[in-house]
């Protein structure tokens, strides 16, 4: 079965920051230097509300999610909020929730900050509010998004922290189950660079009346699309076999945790391979923002 396809790419950044990504020319790749989001908060929830109150059939949506990790009060807000939609809309049951929570631990392109997800303790007061949530609300479906791992260790270190969550709920709670459903693999790979011969002209920043030295007015940014595939697939097969692994012990509370893959999925032999290294679901983004809903048809041929 054709995995479901997420998309996450923040369209309306095309539109309101034209000149802050480009497209390659000789594969459908993207470099982009998008930081978070320009909307706020409760627009994407009044967003949410519109989307799901209008679906005919069942509608998964993930909210991507993140904030100073020395401002865990501010997340805490803001996950009640969309705790309060999900309870407005009924979703708060046993039989699947529509809405799920990310936590985004990756983007590279917040200036004077590297991505939390490569020093994983470093995230605790978010993800203390996140294993609260949880254990109130057991129907709080929590995923964690993490940059390009390049190293043993550094996949070691996320499973560890999600199994000592784990662990701290089960003790409290006196039941086995992962906070964490899911993980997505991967985000963009931070601190790359392009040229303006490099990019089609349709997203060059030359037309904006910006420095054409570089591809981006930013000079560096963050790799997407076909370029980023082999590591993305690389990144999903491992994480695959530690889960797989971890899955031989009694009663792993890692067990039901699936990986979304992400990373150059811009054909369906691209979303086969990404299947085949492990991912449960995939996501497209540079594709999306390529040929729009078309990408979709093309994902889903057989």
């Amino acid at each position: 079965m054709t995995p479901t396809l997420f998309v996450v790419l923040p369209i309306t950044f095309l539109v309101l920051n034209p000149i802050q990504f480009a497209f390659t020319k000789t594969s459908i790749s993207s470099i982009n230097s998008f930081g978070y989001s320009p909307h706020p908060f409760p627009q994407y929830l009044a967003w949410i509300e519109e989307l799901l109150a209008t679906a005919t059939k069942y509608k998964p949506i993930i909210v991507s999610m993140t904030s100073d990790i020395d401002d865990a009060a501010s997340f805490t807000a803001m996950l009640d909020q969309l705790q309060n939609l999900r309870k407005k809309l009924g979703d708060q049951t046993d039989e699947g929730a529509r809405i799920a929570v990310e936590l985004n631990t990756s983007c590279p392109n917040i200036q004077n900050s590297t991505p939390p997800g490569y020093d994983i303790e470093s995230l605790n007061p978010l993800l203390e509010v996140l294993c609260d949530a949880y254990a109130k609300d057991p129907t709080l479906t929590i995923g964690l998004k993490l940059p390009p791992l390049v190293h043993e260790q550094q996949f070691h270190s996320i499973l560890d922290r999600i199994q000592s969550l784990t662990s701290q709920i089960t003790l409290d709670n006196h039941s086995v189950g992962s906070v964490i459903s899911f993980l997505t693999c991967t985000n963009t790979l931070g601190n790359t660079l392009l040229f303006p011969d490099q990019i089609t002209l349709s997203s060059s920043p030359s037309s904006n009346n910006h420095s054409t030295t570089f591809a981006l007015p930013t000079v560096l940014g963050g790799l997407a699309g076909e370029a980023l595939h082999p590591l993305a697939l690389g990144n999903v097969y491992r994480f695959s076999n530690l889960l797989k692994e971890s899955n031989k012990r009694p009663s792993s509370p890692l067990s039901k945790i699936k990986i979304i893959g992400v990373g150059g999925i811009t054909s369906k032999e691209a979303r086969r391979r990404m299947e085949a290294a492990g991912a449960g679901a995939v996501a497209c983004a540079t594709l999306f923002g390529k040929e729009g809903i078309t990408a979709f048809e093309i994902l889903s041929s057989n």
